[in-house]
């Protein structure tokens, strides 16, 4: 459990801890902290409910971060407000629950505050948070709050941030945004409000995010028109498409338009439109509407300079050849299209700098990637992440096209096929640099592949859901010394294994997750298979025919594993 002290001037410490596991104890030590500590860290840290009134004294903190931990439901305690001295408030992503205690209306110098993520959380917004007037960053995104919003969250006059997004409010917004003359970026996304929602002449704005199905017509986005100051624009979910031809951002970088019911013709108009925002544009996400090639062969035309490109879920059906080019585009998503076995024949160029393709569920078969069709290897080093889960692959055609087209992939997604195997014995050497290996839910049979085991760079491989069959000692024995000391998950669920389990599992002293459920397992589970283990907090056996036989209240320093048995 590492703890970090920064030292930011004479009296100004923070201090970090960051732990894995319920290492209560250590912990509580730690949180034994000087008086003259400003700032504290804490995450990744299960159950910590317990001992953060260990924190309270620190009357001095003024940075608060207590994201990324398992709360599990408890509300959040009444004295925080006691902290009276903090700047900056973050309980983001923290399982709290309960409701926005009103003692954190005594925080009158916070100048952040960040609830987001908590789905427990509920009810109203006090109102006494409206006496944040100091506060520049707001954050309650998808929680459970409801209720209408006080009038008084007109009186946060310096905000520049506000995202209330996901959220069940009632009633209209009872403020007018143009009294927040600091606001950069708004997020309502999915809230009753935005029916009536009307803006005016808002020139400050560099990020707005709106959505939740909900009609708009041209005269009530003229607003629209006047943002030309905007950099990035959300606008998902709308039923009318007729207010695009309001978006006049020169200098619009992202631009979401999700499930907007958007055809070719649309996606013309704004493009050919004043909007001229195709040379800075480099993030565009045109997921979920009713788009075909045509808009794909155009975007190449017009967007120069796009990085990223998402167009997942239209109607797209690529077929050979293909000729757009997207000179910088370092991330692709044409998944739940359709891709016929020709479309890697003949002139395939998407980018020499594409890092991420996604093609899931694109119905791509073995003869997409037969090695006498491929011209496609322009991104062969650039391409480090490649989706081509839920297809209908069935033979080892796909690895050999692999050792031939990318040569620095990290992660691979093959999982939903229909892979029988076998997996090639040269896949672990030419596949040097893979990290992340998904091949779960297909019809590979026989022993697990020994040459996992000496990937030295493999962290999670997930073979769940196949044929396999055999031991599994001989993958721990085996794996190499670079390996153990990097290998983290490894998912071997529903498959034949049997046999006994193997104390070498300790070997793999870094896994933090290991799921052997749903085989044929036999024997006992002791303290002396986990005892190696310092990280492990995922262990999953059930469906087998093995006996938990630990000596009660045993536990390992750190040790905090879920085990399923």
């Amino acid at each position: 459990m590492p703890v970090t002290c920064c030292q930011h001037g004479e009296m100004m410490t923070t201090v970090e801890i960051v732990a894995s596991g319920k290492a209560f104890d250590a912990i509580l030590k730690q949180l034994m902290l000087p008086s003259f500590v400003s700032g504290v860290r804490i995450q990744n840290i299960w159950e910590v409910h317990s001992y953060i009134t260990s924190l309270f004294p620190l009357q001095n903190i003024q940075h608060l971060d207590l994201s990324y931990n398992s709360f599990v439901g408890s509300h959040i305690p009444q004295l925080m407000g006691s902290l009276t001295n903090l700047r900056y408030l973050n309980l983001s992503y923290s399982d709290f629950g309960g409701n926005i205690p009103t003692q954190l209306g005594n925080l009158t110098h916070l100048l952040s505050l960040d609830l987001s993520l908590n789905y427990f959380l509920r009810g109203n917004i006090p109102y006494q948070l409206a006496s944040f007037t100091s506060l520049t960053y707001l954050d309650l995104s998808y929680d459970i709050l409801d209720g209408k919003l006080a009038y008084q969250f007109g009186n946060l006059s310096q905000l520049r941030y506000l995202d209330l997004s996901e959220n069940s409010f009632s009633g209209a917004l009872p403020f007018q945004v143009e009294n927040l003359p600091f606001l950069q970026t708004l997020r309502l996304g999915n809230l009753p409000f935005l029916h009536t929602l009307r803006l005016g002449a808002y020139f400050l704005w560099h990020n707005l995010t709106l959505g939740g199905g909900f009609d708009v017509k041209p005269k009530d986005a003229k607003w629209l028109s006047n943002m030309s100051s905007l950099t990035h624009l959300a606008i998902n979910g709308l039923h009318n498409p007729e207010w695009l031809q309001m978006i006049h951002s020169p200098k619009l970088r992202e631009l979401s338009l999700v499930y907007c019911f958007l055809s070719d013709t649309h996606i013309q108009s704004l493009f050919y439109s004043r909007s001229n925002f195709s040379t800075s544009l480099s993030i565009l996400d045109l997921s979920s509407n009713m788009l075909t090639s045509s808009t794909f062969q155009l975007l190449s035309k017009f967007c120069l300079n796009l990085q990223e490109l998402y167009l997942s879920d239209n109607n797209i059906v690529l077929s050979s050849p293909v000729h757009s080019t997207f000179s910088s585009l370092v991330i692709l998503d044409l998944s739940h299209n359709k891709m016929p076995s020709s479309v890697f024949q003949g002139s395939f160029n998407f980018s020499s700098k594409l890092q991420n393709l996604y093609l899931r569920n694109c119905s791509l078969r073995d003869d997409s990637f037969l090695m006498s069709a491929i011209s496609i290897t322009n991104f062969s080093s650039s391409l480090a992440s490649l989706d081509l889960s839920s297809n209908m692959l069935i033979s080892s055609s796909i690895f050999y096209w692999l050792f031939n087209s990318t040569t620095n992939l990290r992660t691979l997604e093959l999982f939903h096929n229909m892979l029988e195997g076998p997996i090639p014995d040269g896949f672990g050497k030419v596949m040097n640099s893979l990290e992340d290996l998904d091949l779960s839910s297909n019809k590979i049979q026989g022993e697990i592949p020994s040459f996992f085991g000496n990937m030295c760079t493999l962290q999670s491989l997930d073979l769940s859901n196949n044929k396999l069959s055999g031991q599994i000692s001989s993958f721990f024995l085996n794996s190499s010394w670079c390996n153990r000391h990097v290998f983290q998950r490894l998912w071997l669920s529903g498959n034949n294994i049997t046999g006994r389990l193997p104390k070498s599992i300790g070997l793999l002293s870094e896994l933090e997750g290991l799921y052997l459920d749903g085989n044929c397992l036999e024997g006992d589970v002791t303290e002396s298979h986990l005892s190696k283990f310092s990280k492990l907090r995922d262990l999953y056996l059930s469906e087998n025919t093995l006996s938990l036989k630990i000596v009660p209240n045993w536990y390992q320093n750190g040790f905090g594993t879920t085990c399923i048995m």
